[in-house]
């Protein structure tokens, strides 16, 4: 029961606002400081994506060479090769078993 509590307090404020705003959507998508105000919030994001991808997981998982090749393979599997991202996670749990036993 908790747990269903937190999800609702996390997701619940951004229902609100989408909920708030949607009767002004259309005529906030023709406004240019809005477009641009957006745009700069992606940026935004962005940034902080990056920022979280760094700390967490760069810093606490990638160690070695074979660490760093193991990522950037995942990465074109995902984005080029267009693979079920259940795949590529079984896939670099099961490469990266076997890197660390050799």
């Amino acid at each position: 029961m908790g747990g269903f509590i937190a999800v609702v307090a996390i997701f619940l404020p951004s229902f609100l606002l989408i909920a708030g705003a949607l009767p002004y959507w259309d005529v906030w998508r023709r406004n240019d400081r809005v477009q641009a105000a957006l745009t700069g919030v992606n940026a935004g994001v962005v940034g902080l994506l990056l920022a979280a991808l760094y700390d967490p997981v760069w810093t606490s998982a990638i160690y070695s060479v074979q660490d760093f090749s193991l990522a950037l393979v995942a990465l074109v599997a995902l984005m080029f090769w267009k693979l079920p991202p259940w795949l590529v996670v079984i896939a670099c749990g099961v490469a990266g078993w076997l890197i660390n036993m050799y």
